[in-house]
């Protein structure tokens, strides 16, 4: 009886409603962010993204798709897809490097390697924000943008690319 009496407390604590909520650490988006680029499916990454990204996201995908649609003969701007990295050749390797943390944000090196052109080797950084859920009042860290090793971010050449 008493192993049922602590069972039955053990499964209580671990209940939603008793458990406390892990949030999913700077590096370990990282992680999430090098297997979605190693796997050319970024599709593990989608939910880590903050909304405003999504939405700029969402706002040049349907851009593009309009573009497409106009010119169906031409490669349209973002034909290669959302660029995830400042380079569009495919690397080896990508490792989460270096993570820097202030109040509210936090930057993750993302450093590229080719195995067989080591000297093209180079490292993006995500830049991550701490987004509060009002329906728990728990704070996760999500993608805000990409900042590029050749400058720029991601979000500029969402907004930059329909320019011309």
């Amino acid at each position: 009886m008493h192993r049922f009496a602590a069972a039955a407390a053990l499964c209580l604590l671990a209940t939603p409603s008793f458990a406390q909520m892990v949030t999913i650490s700077p590096e370990q988006i990282g992680e999430i962010f090098c297997i979605a680029r190693e796997g050319n499916d970024m599709t593990p990454v989608e939910g880590l993204l903050t909304a405003e990204l999504k939405s700029a996201i969402a706002e040049a995908e349907a851009k593009n798709d309009t573009i497409q649609k106009a010119t169906p003969d031409e490669k349209p701007p973002l034909g290669d897809g959302i660029p995830w990295q400042a380079f569009p050749d495919y690397a080896d390797t990508c490792t989460p490097g270096a993570v820097t943390l202030t109040p509210g944000e936090a930057s993750v090196a993302i450093d590229y390697a080719f195995k067989d052109y080591p000297d093209a080797n180079f490292s993006d950084s995500l830049m991550l924000k701490q987004v509060d859920d009002p329906a728990t009042g728990a704070s996760f860290w999500r993608i805000d943008n990409l900042a590029y090793a050749t400058e720029g971010d991601l979000r500029t050449v969402l907004s930059s690319v329909f320019e011309n």
